[in-house]
């Protein structure tokens, strides 16, 4: 099962991980939280571990329209909130990977036929941003 929509571009990772935050905020998306998987690798099991994944950022991204028309369907759909997005290069890589969850995974544990409506909507936007990124790559 594919659970991530997933684009790779020709850009040095800092710029990759800029411009998918400019993607993301062009389809309607906000960041509320930023995690460096990096850093708290280094931090918390050392060097080896840290530079064993690479570059790698989580982007908690997140439609305050599309939230809030989720939350109000179905309030448990909060703990699949915000949408992830990943931007990753290991030391080795010649391009940098932008992956989002699939919000289709939401679909798949809610009965509700307007989390559908909600997921395809977010899923639209989530291509769209991915494909804008891997356009201004070129």
């Amino acid at each position: 099962m594919t659970y991530t929509l997933t684009t790779t571009v020709d850009l040095p990772w800092a710029e990759a991980l800029d411009r998918a935050r400019d993607a993301l905020a062009a389809q309607g998306f906000g960041i509320l939280t930023e995690i460096n998987v990096r850093s708290t690798f280094q931090a918390k099991l050392g060097a080896e571990a840290a530079d064993a994944v690479g570059d790698y950022v989580i982007l908690g991204a997140r439609n305050p329209a599309l939230a809030s028309r989720a939350l109000a369907t179905e309030p448990e759909i909060g703990a699949l909130l915000p949408c992830n997005v990943v931007v990753r290069r290991n030391k080795d890589a010649e391009k940098t990977t932008v992956e989002a969850i699939d919000p289709q995974t939401m679909v798949q544990l809610s009965a509700a036929p307007a989390v559908k409506e909600i997921a395809d909507d977010a899923g639209t936007r989530l291509r769209k941003a991915l494909a804008d990124l891997g356009e201004t790559a070129k």
